[in-house]
């Protein structure tokens, strides 16, 4: 039994395809399978019911694939104690992060990263917050960026920053003529909120203080803010931004900004990861190149709209 005949194990498990899994680890179909092949015949047990379509893992591979997870994992704990105590910062890095901070943050860091630790390579994937939370407990994320706090005690939260609400509201609305805004100022009928599944949608709706009934006549489902920020100029009602998203508008939309009463609602942003997550390495290095992004920004733009909330965390 070998290391890379249980990688091509789990590779199998998770397509229940072998030239898929194949395709995954980088080998031939025929290597692969001969590969599975050989270990179940060195345990004496089928792992794949070859006779079902997709292949069927049989009650033992269940059990032996559960075992291999645990194999490889520490496996690769040794490799990556290794290589924090060498100093040395790379290898693959799965990385999920919630969509309304991806189209802001990752051009922000995510190239100058890979220029100072170009033996990093990561994965990365757009997921919901949930999507997150379970692939950082299963072990198929090795860290996340999203809105925090989670209150979950299995995850590690490593405070980025602290993200203000920006009122977009154009001609027209009731509050177009305010210079500045205030929670008490927002309704829930009358903004226009991403679709059900972003925590974004969750921040506005947790500081909306009252309704208005009958001021949207249709509904709408969209993950984009651009479509919100059309949709709004066309007069269908304000809608609310991340701070950082505002920065990319163009001339003609910053008119329509609006920003809050001091204290502002915001959103705060965290790295976060399993504390039985062993590659603290990569992690650091990518918790501090991010801190270091952001206290340029601090420092390049007005200091009260984007700063660190006063809440730490632990690094242990």
């Amino acid at each position: 039994m070998t290391i890379t005949q249980l990688k091509y194990l789990l590779a199998v498990a998770k397509h229940l395809n072998f030239t898929k899994a194949a395709k995954e680890v980088h080998a031939t179909q025929p290597t692969l399978s001969m590969q599975i092949k050989n270990l179940e015949q060195e345990l004496g047990v089928k792992i794949f019911d070859r006779n079902k379509t997709p292949l069927k893992i049989t009650d033992i591979g269940k059990k032996i694939i559960e075992q291999a997870k645990k194999i490889l994992a520490e496996n690769d704990k040794i490799i990556e104690l290794v290589n924090y105590e060498k100093g040395y910062v790379g290898g693959e890095l799965k990385l999920g992060i919630i969509p309304t901070v991806s189209t802001t943050l990752l051009p922000i860091f995510l190239k100058d990263f890979l220029k100072k630790y170009p033996e990093v390579h990561p994965d990365i994937k757009e997921l919901t917050t949930q999507q997150i939370i379970d692939g950082l407990k299963e072990g198929e994320l090795d860290v996340g960026i999203a809105a925090t706090p989670l209150e979950e005690p299995s995850i590690k939260e490593l405070v980025l920053y602290n993200e203000p609400f920006v009122g977009f509201i154009p001609e027209g609305h009731r509050l177009y003529g305010k210079e500045k805004l205030h929670d008490y100022d927002l309704a829930v009928d009358d903004i226009l909120l991403l679709e059900e599944g972003h925590c974004f949608r969750d921040n506005i709706l947790n500081i909306c203080r009252s309704e208005m009934n009958d001021v949207q006549a249709f509904s709408i489902e969209t993950g984009n803010f651009d479509t919100l920020i059309k949709l709004s100029k066309e007069g269908l009602g304000m809608t609310l931004l991340p701070y950082l998203h505002t920065l990319d508008l163009c001339e003609e939309n910053k008119k329509y900004l609006k920003t809050f009463e001091k204290p502002e609602p915001a959103r705060e942003v965290s790295l976060i990861y399993n504390k039985n997550n062993y590659k603290r390495g990569m992690i650091n290095a990518l918790y501090k190149h991010i801190k270091g992004i952001i206290r340029g920004m601090i420092a390049f733009y007005d200091v009260r709209i984007i700063s660190p909330l006063p809440r730490r965390m632990s690094d242990s």
